[in-house]
């Protein structure tokens, strides 16, 4: 049985300009990854309300589970509330659970939790919100479209809340072999391993070390059986090319 799927929504000018690095994409995908999840696509959006609904519209509609990062906060373009409820066809307002956790961020929350900070408990109607034990702020769900923040910080935690509520499958499993031959003598042989094992995923990864060329050939399966019989292959197919120097990387040993 297949895995389910998932997709992420970046959101925001800074990441678009180089402003800031984005490293929740990153985050996501190994978590997913060992959650048995496919993280299948990726889009990063600027703050346009027209962009931001249309990509939550065609990846909600295509995915078992969508995540977004980004626009959120207090701010005047932090409109990413505003636009998974138009997406959905929904009102939006502030929620008074959201509004007590704010609440408690403050030593005078009546004069402190004042309208811009309220914009962070403005909530799409029918939504459940996602925990924010950093920050308070929390995120929400609505549907299979998960909303939470750009902070890293942030976004890890509320992520770390949101797996268990999810369904996931069999993990992929991923063995590697760095070889120090240049990619275009693996290229024809590699291609026909992956040919005859169409079950596992085989990767290519060039580098260039100390004046060496190499790759690092990736091999990515649930089956361990079946993925420990292609690495097999892989490392005998290197050594037949003169490999020696092989570093390998069981799949017990990390996570593609």
């Amino acid at each position: 049985m297949p895995n389910p799927t998932a997709a992420m929504l970046v959101i925001g000018d800074e990441i678009l300009s180089g402003r800031t690095r984005d490293s929740n994409m990153n985050h996501l995908a190994r978590r997913l990854t060992e959650a048995g999840i496919d993280l299948r696509e990726a889009r990063m959006v600027a703050d346009d309300a027209g962009e931001i609904v249309a990509a939550l519209n065609a990846l909600r509609a295509r995915y078992t589970y969508v995540f977004t990062s980004g626009g959120i906060g207090p701010t005047h373009d932090d409109i990413t509330a505003d636009c998974v409820a138009q997406a959905f066809g929904v009102g939006i307002d502030v929620r008074e659970d959201a509004r007590a956790i704010l609440a408690t961020n403050y030593r005078n929350p009546e004069t402190e939790l004042n309208a811009a900070r309220l914009r962070m408990a403005r909530i799409p109607d029918g939504a459940d919100l996602i925990d924010n034990p950093v920050s308070k702020a929390p995120g929400f769900r609505i549907g299979n479209v998960h909303v939470m923040a750009g902070v890293p910080a942030v976004f890890e935690a509320m992520v770390e809340g949101v797996l268990p509520t999810l369904t996931g499958g069999a993990p992929l499993r991923s063995h590697s072999l760095r070889v120090f031959l240049p990619e275009g003598t693996v290229a024809a042989p590699l291609g026909e391993i992956a040919a005859a094992n169409p079950d596992v995923a085989i990767g290519s990864y060039p580098f260039q070390r100390e004046g060496r060329f190499g790759c690092t050939l990736v091999a990515r399966a649930q089956d361990t059986d079946r993925l420990g019989a292609v690495a097999a292959e892989i490392r005998a197919m290197a050594e037949a090319l003169g490999a020696t120097d092989i570093l390998e990387t069981p799949p017990d040993a990390a996570l593609a």
